[in-house]
């Protein structure tokens, strides 16, 4: 089959890897026809090459059709169509009956002290070959794959697979109080879909911050209070707060992560990373680390006092160390971490009705073929013609 497969820091390619097998009697194959490229993949094509082989698969949004299925599989059958969440959860541990699929025990990653695994993500998550291929081996095909209707198109239903989900949770860790305030920093896919909910979910205020004047112009066409960082730098916390009665927000979501703007030592501590031998970078980075907190700072400074942040960025290694005393005197609370997605599913899909209130249908900026894989990459790092939202089809 076709697949991207990583191969250094900037260097993704098509090539052509062996099918993937049934392994065990849960498994199913799944004939991906549409994947999408995650902000979280850059972190993988600019800084994490220490966890990364060459030829490892990419990916972790993908659908597509059921081909074959393992003896024990009860639910599914070849031909449903199913979208795959990018955390590889079992659904029956203790901690999936939590609602906490992104820690399942059966998957934890206990040699590396990390989470459940997820589809193409590192050896630091299991190093499980991603969606961005032709064919996708699947796991516990009973519980994790999301059944969903033939007819309308991909679009409706593959942000399932994360940025729903992702985006969902954020909001709900964020926990705006009915008619409140929230300042969502960083419009990539993520925070659009974010800001959108919050919206929809009742929010009086969503405040998007971004310098991607693209990025600020399909968020404000839904209704989002856009600030260009660009204009405001310094002062946006004071613009904010200019805002909400001198306060600032309910509540903030960092949706940025380590790719923060506005720290050039952070960018330069990337790039330097990237360049050094695996096990010497791979030190660094869980030692030292490669992150400026400048994003996290930016939400300490803007939330009100008593409110709350929701961190979906990611971050990766050590970083310095928070501003422990602002943060308690503020009375902050603090939520973070991995989506569930299977915890937030019953939720979602109700939403991608015929109305579809939360615009999935036209959400993706760009579609391409997978063969057009690698260029996307650097289109969508480059933050080059207007991409926000890539979907690719094998």
């Amino acid at each position: 089959m076709r697949a991207l497969t990583w191969h250094g820091r900037r260097d993704v390619r098509i090539d052509t890897v062996p099918d993937p097998q049934i392994k065990d009697p849960t498994d199913v194959i799944v004939r991906i026809t549409s994947t999408g490229i995650c902000g979280s993949d850059l972190h993988l094509y600019e800084v994490l090459g220490p966890f990364l082989d060459a030829g490892d698969i990419l990916g972790h949004e993908p659908m597509g059709v059921v081909e074959e299925v393992g003896p024990e599989v009860r639910t599914l059958q070849v031909g449903d169509r199913v979208v795959v969440p990018f955390n590889v959860s079992c659904g029956t541990c203790w901690m999936c009956g939590q609602g906490l699929h992104s820690q399942c025990e059966t998957t934890q990653n206990r040699e590396r002290g990390t989470g459940g695994s997820l589809f193409g993500y590192t050896k630091l998550y299991g190093q499980v070959p991603g969606g961005q291929a032709e064919l996708l081996r699947v796991p516990f095909g009973d519980t994790l794959p999301i059944k969903v209707p033939d007819g309308p198109p991909d679009d409706r239903f593959v942000y399932l697979s994360d940025v729903l989900p992702t985006a969902w949770q954020a909001v709900e860790y964020a926990a705006v109080p009915p008619g409140g305030t929230l300042t969502v920093l960083g419009l990539g896919p993520i925070g659009q879909m974010a800001a959108r909910i919050a919206l929809h979910r009742g929010a009086s205020l969503v405040v998007g911050v971004d310098l991607v004047p693209e990025r600020l112009d399909r968020a404000a066409a839904r209704g989002v209070k856009c600030l260009d960082l660009r204009r405001h730098g310094k002062d946006l916390p004071d613009v904010i707060r200019d805002l909400t009665d001198g306060r600032g927000t309910d509540a903030v979501i960092d949706a940025v992560g380590m790719e923060a703007h506005g720290a050039p030592v952070a960018r330069a501590a990337q790039w330097v990373t990237g360049l050094l031998p695996d096990p010497v970078a791979e030190r660094l980075m869980e030692t030292a680390g490669v992150d400026r907190l400048h994003a996290v700072h930016t939400a300490i400074d803007v939330v009100r006092r008593g409110g709350t942040i929701s961190l979906s960025g990611v971050y990766g290694g050590a970083a310095d160390p928070m501003p422990m005393l602002t943060m308690f005197d503020k009375q902050i609370q603090l939520r973070m971490g991995q989506a569930n997605v299977r915890r937030w599913v019953d939720d979602l899909l109700p939403l991608l009705t015929d109305d579809d209130p939360l615009g999935v249908d036209d959400f993706a900026t760009h579609r391409l073929p997978l063969e057009q894989g690698p260029e996307a990459y650097k289109t969508f790092q480059d933050k080059g013609d207007g991409m926000v939202k890539t979907l690719l089809s094998p």
